[in-house]
């Protein structure tokens, strides 16, 4: 008997839809978070926040703020990676897709590829810190141990 148990058959649906759902998450608690610490500084929001370059930055403070929100938004990708993909073993290539297609809308956002090394920076550690810790989490949920009770157990 044949299990269904995390067979490894190659759904290209499965893994756009899933795909689509990462992007989804990023962009839109990516948002949220930005939405949050625009509210502790009043400033406006813009779509230069999530795909300019030049925003992320150490000198001012809504530059150091938006990297706080990106390291933040990882996190909570790392957890969207735990509920939504479920398997170690895929996280660090979900992770590098969406930042991937990410640095593909700010190619286009800016026309041209991002040149400041903050912007690197803090995309390398938001990839880092989510692949680690989405792997930490979904490889923590499949060690879990599986019981093996079928029935009462009986005195003899």
């Amino acid at each position: 008997m044949a299990s269904n148990f995390r067979s490894y058959i190659w759904d290209p649906v499965l893994i756009v839809c899933q795909i689509v759902l990462m992007q989804c998450i990023y962009y839109s608690f990516l948002g949220l978070w930005l939405a949050g610490v625009d509210s502790l500084v009043q400033s406006s929001r813009s779509l230069d926040q999530i795909f300019s370059y030049e925003v992320l930055g150490f000198a001012t403070m809504q530059g150091r703020l938006s990297m706080m929100a990106f390291i933040l938004n990882s996190l909570t990708c790392a957890l969207g990676l735990w509920f939504f993909i479920r398997r170690g073993k895929q996280c660090l290539d979900f992770t590098v897709t969406v930042h991937f297609f990410h640095m593909i809308g700010c190619w286009i956002y800016n026309a041209h590829l991002p040149s400041a090394l903050s912007w690197w920076l803090v995309n390398v550690a938001c990839m880092a810190l989510m692949a680690v810790i989405g792997e930490y989490l979904c490889m923590r949920t499949e060690l879990r141990a599986i019981p093996v009770n079928s029935g009462p157990k009986s005195n003899l």
